[in-house]
Order: structure tokens, then sequence, then C-alpha cells
């Protein structure tokens, strides 16, 4: 498929969501590889998707963080909308863990706190995430991790009435059962303290090689969610199980006040990460050589 005799994709879609496909493809007019994702193609028009579609790009053009994929374009190409992405080299966290099983320690800190990172700039412009699980977390042959799709995300903006704009149906859930957090599933309510409690089902499941809850039908899911104690995790550091323990609190009050908050506990446990066979290519990475640097001017050692 050619959209706008400019960009050439790739027959088969990369992946595909509840919004649409995404297709590898190339920019003619710049010469380099992008990703593009299409609006999933409905016989009548469907308001909400595109809407929801084009906040996604509103967001990702907002949302300015290394550890977000870039926005380049944005468009529509025979009635059906798209946004060109970079494209980004990796693997998603739920593919090492399910070829890995449980991740090491600091290897699964570091995920985290480097998505604490990218949620902290979110959280910062009233963007939240609402989706994120291990499919979402993409883990880049030097070490990094990007935060991708945004298409559920809530950004808190006034309409032109002064009210929040929202764009759910009534009486719909939107998310995955096994990362919503309860307030989610009960009152359809999402804010920072919700994606830190995603975040900490995505922690526990790296930790384990599981899912935190599992079950039948997603009722079933959405029932622990909201009712059952997460199991504690043998053999973990001292500090950590309780860390887990609060992000995973049923009571959004009861977690950490913030992304930042909870990097910062995370660091102590993210050092000296050993190589991930398979992930990580063993070359010098100019990504880290530059993090690197900016991470010693701005906290000295």
């Amino acid at each position: 498929m050619v959209i706008g005799d400019r960009y050439v994709l790739d027959d088969l879609p990369l992946g595909q969501g509840g919004m649409g496909a995404v297709y590898a493809g190339h920019d003619r007019r710049l010469d380099r590889r992008v990703a593009v994702k299409l609006l999933r193609f409905t016989s009548l028009p469907d308001e909400e998707l595109e809407r929801r579609f084009v906040r996604e790009a509103r967001i990702l053009a907002r949302l300015e963080h290394p550890g977000a994929p870039v926005l380049y374009d944005f468009g529509a190409h025979e009635q059906r909308l798209y946004q060109v992405m970079q494209f980004i080299e990796g693997v998603t966290v739920a593919d090492v863990v399910s070829e890995h099983g449980p991740l090491p320690v600091p290897w699964a800190c570091a995920i985290a706190a480097q998505a604490c990172a990218v949620l902290a700039a979110a959280h910062a412009l009233s963007i939240f995430h609402r989706d994120l699980k291990p499919t979402n977390l993409m883990l880049c042959p030097d070490g990094s991790v990007k935060v991708l799709d945004f298409g559920l995300a809530m950004l808190r903006e006034p309409d032109s009435t002064g009210l929040i704009a929202q764009f759910t149906r009534i009486g719909q859930i939107l998310g995955t059962p096994a990362y919503m957090a309860p307030e989610q599933i009960q009152r359809g309510v999402c804010d920072a303290r919700s994606d830190l409690y995603s975040l900490g089902c995505v922690l526990h499941e790296m930790l384990t090689g599981r899912p935190l809850f599992t079950g039948p039908t997603d009722y079933a899911v959405f029932e622990k969610q909201v009712k059952e104690r997460p199991p504690a995790i043998p053999g973990l550091p001292r500090g950590l199980g309780d860390l887990l323990a609060q992000l995973l609190d049923k009571r959004p009050e009861a977690r950490p006040s913030g992304m930042t908050e909870l990097y910062d506990r995370l660091q102590p446990y993210a050092v000296d990460l050993p190589m991930l066979p398979g992930f990580l290519a063993g070359e010098p990475s100019p990504g880290r050589m530059y993090a690197r640097v900016v991470g010693r001017v701005l906290f000295p050692v």
C-alpha cells in the first residue's frame, strides 16, 4: 500500500489493536523507515473511534520524551486516518517475559523505572495512559524502554464548555482487565494513581513470569482486581515487596504519591544489571553514552 505517494507500507501489519493496525513502512521523501498506524476500517463512520485516534496523535505530538515514539505526520488516506511515527527496533516486555521467564530483579526494576520517567512527563501534561501492559513497553537493543500505544490515554483539557473532554461511551470499560486499577473498573475513574497500579501489575508480572490475576472471563478478572489481595513474591530484596504491595493497594490514596517517587524508590534495585542474551546488543550505544553524561550533569556522583 502507498499512502499519498510518500509512504510505502509492508503487506503485513506489525500488530493490530482496538483502533487499527501498525505497519512498517518507508518514507520516500526523507528516505527513512517509519511505522504507520491506520485507523481500523469500519463500514459506517465511527466518530468516537476517530476522535480517539486524533486525540492519540495530539498526545504524541505534545509528549516530547525519548521514551515515547515521535509522531512525524498525520492525515487521511481513502477516508482512513493515519499516523506516521518513529520506527522502533526492539521487542515487547511481553515477549521478553514469555521467552525468558521471570526477569532478574535489577532488570524488572530498571524497565519499570524507565516507564516511570516517561509517565512522569505524561502526567505533568495531564495525560494518563490507561492501558499500561507488557505489550505496550518496548525493550530496545540498547536497553532503553519505550512506552507505546496512547490510544486509550486520557488527556485532561477543558472543552469549549470548560468541562473535561470525555470520549467513552456510557457503560463502556476501556483497558485490559489484567492491568486495570480497581477504580477504573468500579467507577470509570482514571488518574496518575491508576497508572501506578497498572505499572505495579506489570512489575509483578516481570518478577514472576505470569500475570497477577487471571480468570476464564474478563468479569472474573475484574472481580479479582477489585477484591483479591495480590500474593506476595518470595525472595525479593528487602523493601521491594513492600513497595509492590503499596503499588497494588486497592485504595488509590495508599499508593506512592506519583511516578517520580516510584522512580526514586526503584533506583536502589536497578543496579548491576546482568545481560539478557538474545535481547540486547553488545556494542556501545550512542544513546547510553548520551544518557550517561546527562546523568552525571544532573546527578553528580
